[in-house]
């Protein structure tokens, strides 16, 4: 886990939690974590738009901020898996928060497309 640096001390607490959990591809990768161990592949399957390249590079900064486990097993080919760490658990109410409000705020557009329609 990453040491806290002087804009930590300083700052709010949400900025912090968006700062480990902000972008358009970490909430994804732990939202698919959360129930389960998956290796590299089935995360770009579950995430077909990301790149190889962002899907490494994301996981690699959720390692070091000490949310994701990265286990590497010595076989060949090479068996990597990837988890949360019990800290990265602590964040599962977040995000089961945001999909939450994620489905009200659909259902709110859905209804607020439909009285649209019909006043048109």
């Amino acid at each position: 886990m990453q040491q806290p640096t002087r804009e930590y001390e300083t700052c709010c607490p949400v900025v912090a939690t968006l700062d480990i959990i902000g972008g358009k591809w970490k909430v994804l990768i732990l939202y698919h974590l959360n129930t389960q161990t998956r290796r590299f592949n089935e995360l770009q399957r579950l995430m077909p738009a990301i790149t190889q390249r962002m899907l490494t590079l994301q996981l690699r900064e959720l390692e070091n901020d000490g949310i994701v486990h990265r286990e590497v097993y010595p076989q060949v080919p090479p068996k990597v898996e990837y988890s949360l760490t019990e800290f990265g658990l602590t964040l599962m109410p977040v995000i089961e928060a945001m999909h939450r409000w994620g489905q009200e705020y659909a259902a709110e557009c859905v209804k607020h497309q439909k009285t649209t329609d019909h006043a048109v």
